[in-house]
């Protein structure tokens, strides 16, 4: 997920503030926390119902979750392909003329100070 805490109020394409409102991060971080909570929740819920299916109904849950596996596989396979078979070769790299060499002015030697 995208972490909008960053970005500058009017950088937010998915958020519009009225005179009365104003944008904080820490809103935004509660939203996080509540969704993250939320995810949380229905992963916990999943498993379970999964077991309890898989314990009454085995043969036909693994069929369907080997089914879905690799549908899944597949289907990511598939957008991979299409993706590099739809995306249009980059630009050739050109090599840059080397630039002329310029002749850099040698320092003088410093003179020697004689002593009296």
């Amino acid at each position: 997920m995208l972490c909008l805490c960053s970005l500058e109020p009017a950088a937010r394409a998915d958020k519009t503030l009225n005179r009365d409102q104003s944008w904080s991060p820490t809103k935004d971080m509660a939203n996080d926390r509540a969704l993250g909570g939320g995810i949380l929740g229905g992963s916990i819920f999943g498993i379970i119902l999964y077991g309890l299916l898989l314990y009454f109904y085995s043969t036909v849950i693994l069929e369907i979750t080997a089914f879905l596996a690799v549908v899944i596989l597949l289907g990511i396979l598939a957008w991979i392909g299409w993706t590099m078979a739809t995306t249009p070769p980059p630009e050739p790299i050109t090599e840059a003329p080397p630039a002329p060499a310029t002749a850099v002015p040698a320092a003088a030697p410093a003179e020697k100070k004689q002593e009296p």
